[in-house]
């Protein structure tokens, strides 16, 4: 099954929704809508389900044009970010609940139900109501009800949003999982670019109701063609400094001036603006061909096995992502490096023109957006 939308717009009082929209979703697939709140991934969904209706373009199925065809006559499922799940029902009756309006007999309904709690590991729950559950096991019930049905295209819009953190964890470790053995065309929809890297598959950026860029998760990550995209993938947001490249030699924005190594060195002479994700920027540490800085620090954030340390430099901010715990007063002067063989960087249309060799990053760097895009990759 293939599911296109072909140069789709959706414009609401006058407000541009969706603008020229157009992919290609396959059978098999889970594709990650990732973009920043009304960005357009709600609205997708909702005209890849035929609940909304484009102002131009089309939807197709297979080749069949579909566009205004009733959601009642899709297949298609949709978990929302609520735990959307009937609370006088059991756990069974709840992901039966579709099953019995198809009208399956009894014998398929058990094996289906069966099947598909075993798949959300829910079968100690089946007897509960939703009331009795965690919010993890709510909205295994609200997934296993969607996959039960046997959907095509089955709609996830940010479906961890409200759950504790260790839920958040678990779930997103189990999801992959649940969708492989699925087989249907799955869409993602999250604000998260780390959760985009756990669940792998094709990644669509958005942004203002653009698709930036399409393609597979860990290439985009890697390569945004973009600035833009650069930072839709980047959290915490990417750093960014201006250079000027002459003669050999680049001027960092604030008065730094390096030998145009690394990255550098195969550039035109002009201005560039250099991108770098928080886990690219280091201290000082003696290694030969970085480029230093002096940084104050702001405020240091210590989480688990990571700091996060927060500067001013020239008037702008940066965060840095180091390994290990490290302790920093607001105020102190510090050194901090950049690799040129390890940043991205953009001309003066923001396209990029220069971007960091695979795995360089990684074989450095402990941070979890670099570590999930690294297992995704192996």
């Amino acid at each position: 099954m293939t599911v296109t939308l072909d140069h789709v717009t959706r414009t609401v009082e006058g407000i541009p929704h969706i603008r020229d929209v157009s992919l290609t979703l396959e059978g098999g697939t889970l594709n990650v809508l990732l973009g920043p709140t009304l960005s357009g991934k709600t609205s997708i969904m909702r005209l890849l389900a035929g609940l909304d209706k484009p102002t131009s373009g089309k939807v197709l199925v297979n080749g069949k044009d579909v566009t205004g065809v009733d959601v009642r006559q899709r297949s298609v499922a949709m978990v929302y970010q609520q735990f959307i799940n009937y609370p006088s029902l059991s756990v069974y009756e709840n992901i039966a609940s579709p099953l019995r309006v198809q009208g399956k007999p009894r014998e398929e309904i058990e094996k289906r139900v069966a099947e598909a709690a075993k798949l959300l590991r829910l079968e100690p729950f089946l007897k509960r109501t939703p009331l009795q559950l965690s919010g993890g096991q709510q909205q295994r019930t609200a997934m296993a009800r969607a996959l039960v049905k046997g959907a095509d295209l089955v709609l996830l819009d940010e479906p961890l949003a409200n759950l504790d953190y260790k839920l958040r964890e678990e779930l997103r470790t189990e999801l992959p999982r649940i969708f492989e053995a699925s087989g249907a065309i799955f869409v993602y929809a999250t604000t998260e670019p780390t959760e985009a890297l756990l669940l792998g598959g094709n990644t669509v950026c958005m942004w203002e109701g653009q698709a930036l860029q399409i393609g597979e998760t860990p290439n985009v990550y890697r390569r945004p063609q973009t600035l833009r995209v650069a930072q839709v993938f980047s959290d915490p947001p990417l750093n960014l400094v201006g250079i000027e490249k002459k003669n050999g030699s680049v001027q960092y924005a604030g008065g730094i001036a390096a030998p145009a190594s690394g990255l550098y060195s195969s550039l035109a002479d002009g201005a560039y603006r250099v991108g770098f994700r928080a886990h690219q920027l280091a201290l000082a540490n003696g290694e030969a061909d970085r480029h230093a800085f002096h940084a104050t620090v702001t405020v240091t954030e210590i989480t688990g096995s990571e700091s996060f340390v927060h500067l001013t430099r020239d008037g702008s901010n940066w965060v840095a992502v180091l390994h290990g715990v490290h302790e920093f007063e607001p105020g102190q002067t510090i050194d901090a490096v950049l690799d040129p063989n390890d940043v991205f960087v953009f001309d003066a249309a923001d396209r990029l023109v220069a971007a960091p060799a695979a795995f360089s990053s990684e074989v450095r760097s402990g941070s979890r957006e670099e570590n999930a895009s690294t297992s995704k990759s192996s």
